[in-house]
């Protein structure tokens, strides 16, 4: 259960990307790692079952505890995150409950990022407090906010960066300096960026969590998350919140996740490189007033993303002259852009946060966050950046 892959460790990316976990099958040869779409594995003997429930020996049993595909992708993600270990899960939202119900109890105090996605928010703001588990949610580009807002109960410092949607940036290093001051753990939600422009734990970071549906599948085609953390923690998660509650991931859905970690950094590079471009063409535009991206000099803290990231990815929002109806009218006319929610896809995606993935978010809290009415947040994808910026100067043509 718990083999690793052994590799050269001068490899780049590109090619841990392709080749970590990725053995060829033992007994048939084949290079592609199979698809082990099974529910349970049968035992030698009673024996050996019994030594496999006790965990005196590695071996399969059921595939809500471990199955052989998704384990070639743990090691993978891992390895590209620079963690022990990994747990791909069901969703993001099944990375983000099976990390919380791991983490804290009854009593205990979160601080988290006011601007995150939608779910996120509302599970850490409505479904925790059930249970007696409350957080406080600050403006985490400030450090101060955030020591300012530490209790002697905090046991968790959870950020995203840049983050869904508005593009803001947090200080990683800043946040685990005070992480360790007052001994809580950091939690980070590292979807927009991928282990390809950022990597968290590098920087000390406790817990790197993904929604897998995005960057890491990249196709559009699987719903899933993944946790990478130290073995300690990743064996407690795996064995009790995943396990118990079940947010677990298919097989079918893991070799999928696979095939798309083999392109992770050529996307990766082409979704940068196509979003520099647009979004120094939507700075230009007289139709746009203002360009959330940090790879552009007016971002207020690009020099704090040249420090943090090696790339600057391939998300941005923008805000149009006109608001939210001018906002309809881009989104309306839009023709190879497609108006749709989620992200990190092959495929540009463009949608509007304040009606779509925040609207659960209460008005005054998503206000506050910087998440506006008239919020446009784009995915940019990898096709022909000339034909994007073509589409998307049409539909902003229409706006009188």
């Amino acid at each position: 259960m718990k083999k690793k892959h052994h590799h050269d460790k001068n490899w780049g990316f590109a090619t841990r990307a392709v080749h970590v976990g990725s053995e060829p099958c033992p007994v048939t040869g084949a290079l592609t790692t199979p698809i082990y779409q099974t529910s349970t594995f049968v035992f030698d003997d009673v024996d050996q079952g019994a030594r496999r429930f006790a965990g005196e020996e590695e071996g399969y049993i059921y595939t809500r505890l471990g199955n052989p595909t998704q384990r070639a992708l743990e090691i993978k993600i891992a390895d590209l995150e620079g963690g022990d270990d990994a747990i791909v899960c069901g969703s993001g939202m099944a990375a983000v409950s099976g990390i919380f119900f791991s983490l804290v109890r009854q009593g205990d105090h979160i601080v988290a990022g006011e601007s995150i996605y939608g779910c996120t928010h509302v599970f850490l703001s409505e479904m925790l407090p059930k249970y007696g588990v409350n957080t406080t949610f600050v403006d985490t580009t400030k450090l101060e906010n955030i020591e300012a807002a530490i209790r002697k109960n905090t046991k968790v410092i959870y950020i995203e960066s840049p983050t869904n949607p508005t593009m803001s940036l947090t200080d990683i290093e800043g946040v685990v300096a005070l992480a360790r001051k007052y001994n809580c753990k950091v939690v980070m939600d590292n979807t927009f960026m991928s282990p390809y422009f950022q990597r968290p734990l590098e920087m000390g970071v406790d817990i790197v969590l993904h929604s897998a549906t995005k960057y890491i599948n990249g196709h559009g085609d699987v719903v899933a998350g993944v946790i990478i953390g130290d073995q300690e923690f990743i064996d407690h998660c795996r064995m009790t919140a995943i396990k118990d509650i079940g947010g677990i991931i298919g097989p079918f859905e893991c070799y999928l996740m696979i095939r798309g970690l083999k392109t992770l950094a050529i996307r990766m590079e082409k979704c940068n490189a196509n979003a520099m471009e647009i979004a120094q063409f939507l700075e230009n535009h007289p139709k746009v007033e203002r360009v959330y991206y940090p790879g552009l000099k007016s971002h207020p803290q690009h020099e704090l993303a040249k420090k943090q990231m090696t790339g600057f990815g391939g998300m941005m929002s923008f805000e149009l002259i006109g608001g939210i109806e001018a906002g309809k009218i881009l989104m309306n006319n839009v023709q190879l852009c497609k108006l749709a929610v989620s992200l990190g896809d092959v495929d540009t995606l463009i949608q509007h946060p304040a009606s779509m993935t925040h609207s659960i978010v209460p008005r005054e809290e998503r206000l506050k966050a910087g998440i506006t009415d008239g919020l446009v947040r784009l995915s940019v994808g990898i096709e022909d950046v000339e034909d994007i910026i073509a589409d998307l100067d049409q539909a902003l043509n229409k706006i009188k």
